[in-house]
């Protein structure tokens, strides 16, 4: 593995009296801005196993200590939490190559500095950083990385590029183009840029970067994850995204969610789990309603079952 100066800024706060410690490292002593992570360093007893956890697109890792108590929760339990920002950026698309690449860069860095050779890994994310999770946790297995996840979750994630690029366009139809969310027209230009064509003339990308296809028949990148634990969360509330964005199930991820977890299980995969929550999506500090955020995702819930596979 190519060698990394390593630029070491730890934070000591109060944080360290809930059995933990906060560390920040960048991994270009000359960019503060990408390529670096947050380490939450048990202080009790040793380090059980170390999990990655990934947050949506334009967040940083600042961000997941503030919108979820998962990292806390993992360290009293001795579990090591990585949260990192990748060479590619606040606004990564998570499921590219050189989102992966980074990751997978990190994830070898973390396993030399905290020792972390034999033991378990955990991965998960939150939109985009499921996306991620997911994705990675496929070419783990496909590619026989010398470190592959004991089992991955992941919070509300797109998982499908070809479903979710048709559903923005059908968004786009059915609206007024001055009432369309931003976002919708920024993920349409993003998904052709990152797929290099739109699933008419460049299914096969699309296929190759989504963590599942629903109309790939072969399974190529699901079957990678088999034999895999995985967890996908959502709160598919649907009168929500009605009333609030005018929304329907076809641009709703649970399409996605539900479709994997049900070819998995008929995989043979036992450890394939779909959980659905009502009334626990809101984001701080506001506490603002909003079923898409990190606050469906129960910390207590997640570290049990991790620790169980």
């Amino acid at each position: 593995m190519q060698k990394i100066s390593l630029l070491i800024l730890t934070i000591f706060t109060s944080i360290i009296s809930f059995g933990q410690r906060i560390e920040t490292v960048y991994l270009n002593a000359k960019d503060s801005t990408t390529n670096m992570y947050i380490a939450v360093v048990p202080e009790k007893g040793p380090v059980r196993s170390f999990m990655v956890l990934l947050d949506g697109f334009g967040n940083s890792p600042q961000d997941v200590l503030f919108q979820t108590g998962i990292p806390k929760y993992a360290a009293q339990q001795g579990i090591l939490t990585i949260i990192p920002l990748l060479q590619t950026g606040p606004s990564y698309f998570g499921s590219d190559t050189a989102s992966q690449e980074s990751l997978k860069t990190i994830i070898g860095l973390v396993g030399e500095k905290y020792k972390l050779k034999g033991k378990d890994l955990y991965i998960g994310g939150f939109s985009i950083g499921g996306t991620c999770a997911v994705k990675y946790a496929e070419l783990a297995v496909q590619n026989n990385y010398p470190i592959q996840p004991t089992a991955v979750f992941a919070v509300d994630p797109p998982l499908d590029w070809e479903r979710y690029y048709n559903a923005a366009q059908r968004v786009v139809r059915l609206s007024n183009p001055a009432k369309v969310n931003g976002e919708v027209f920024y993920m349409i230009s993003r998904i052709e840029k990152e797929m290099k064509g739109t699933p008419k003339t460049a299914l096969k990308n699309f296929y190759a970067h989504s963590p599942y296809s629903f109309s790939d028949t072969t399974q190529k990148a699901i079957k990678n994850l088999s034999k895999t634990p995985v967890m996908l969360i959502a709160e598919p509330d649907i009168q929500w995204w009605l009333k609030e964005r005018g929304y329907d199930y076809s641009y709703n991820n649970i399409s996605d969610h539900a479709a994997m977890i049900n070819e998995l299980q008929r995989l043979g995969n036992k450890n394939a789990v779909l959980v659905t929550t009502t009334d626990r999506g809101y984001r701080a500090p506001d506490n603002r309603r909003h079923p898409h955020s990190w606050s469906i995702a129960d910390p207590g819930q997640i570290i049990k079952w991790l620790q169980l596979q």
